[in-house]
């Protein structure tokens, strides 16, 4: 994504179609005086399951928990209440939660597609602005310009913009204390998933997942290869001189999947 063809196509589509502000939901009264942070946690204990996958049908027909963390992070953030947020860690998990929120709640606010390919992802992470601490931004500003500026390449591994490509979201909020930790449970998690690599010794190939070729400068900064980060983490260590591909990127929604009712047949 980051060739000059595709920039100058990105340029194109943004001159003709424009931007659009995400409407800040009202904190709803119902939930009287719930923590906010309290709010999102039961959000992620109900409707995400142990594969990460969220109950998007059920978040939007019981948003209220969501609306009300989302509406904090639009009026408090590290930038316009530093006096919050003490430590680096405590900034970090503040911005690894609210991005999961707000990637959730664009998810809700734009219909529940069933993808984000094709321009679909160029108005999700570009077009489409949310306020975080009074700032209107896009998903992709408020990654590349101040989440990926913290110095911590394991984000990529917390981060979750809703698809199918994405590492998976845990179901409880990263916490400040042992933020390090988990972020190294992550990423232990995230490389050890066949999914996101995959050796053929025949080929002397791996492929791994496309977030490697996104970011791959960040993960350059902490190791010389990427199959040496890599290795870092996963118990079958994968051969440094093979060919590395990148998988292509899931871009559909990783939605859990709906069952449907049984049908009961009418007695006799």
């Amino acid at each position: 994504m980051r060739t000059a063809t595709w920039v100058f196509g990105l340029s194109m589509i943004l001159l003709f179609t424009g931007c659009a502000s995400v409407t800040v939901p009202e904190a709803p009264r119902e939930l009287g005086s719930l923590d906010p942070q309290e709010a999102w946690k039961s959000v992620l204990a109900q409707f995400v399951d142990a594969q990460g996958r969220v109950d998007f049908k059920g978040v939007a027909a019981d948003p209220a928990r969501l609306k009300l963390y989302v509406n904090w992070v639009s009026r408090v953030s590290p930038q316009n209440h530093p006096e919050l947020f003490h430590t680096d860690d405590e900034r970090l998990a503040y911005y690894l939660n609210s991005y999961n929120a707000l990637s959730m709640y664009n998810v809700i606010d734009y219909g529940i597609p069933t993808s984000l390919s094709g321009l679909k992802k160029v108005q999700f992470f570009f077009l489409r602005k949310l306020t975080i601490g009074g700032e209107s931004m896009s998903l992709y500003a408020y990654e590349n310009d101040i989440i990926r500026k913290q110095g911590e390449e394991r984000v990529h591994f917390a981060l979750n913009c809703m698809s199918g490509g994405c590492p998976r979201l845990p179901r409880t909020p990263f916490f400040a204390k042992g933020l390090r930790a988990e972020l190294e449970k992550q990423a232990f998690i995230f490389f050890n998933e066949a999914r996101n690599v995959e050796v053929d010794a025949s080929a002397k190939q791996v492929k791994i997942s496309q977030i490697l070729e996104f970011y791959t400068e960040d993960f350059l900064k902490k190791k010389p290869t990427l199959a040496a980060y890599i290795n870092q983490y996963r118990k079958e260590k994968v051969p440094e001189d093979f060919e590395v591909e990148f998988i292509p990127y899931d871009w559909r929604i990783n939605a859990q999947p709906q069952v449907e009712p049984a049908k009961v047949s009418g007695l006799r």
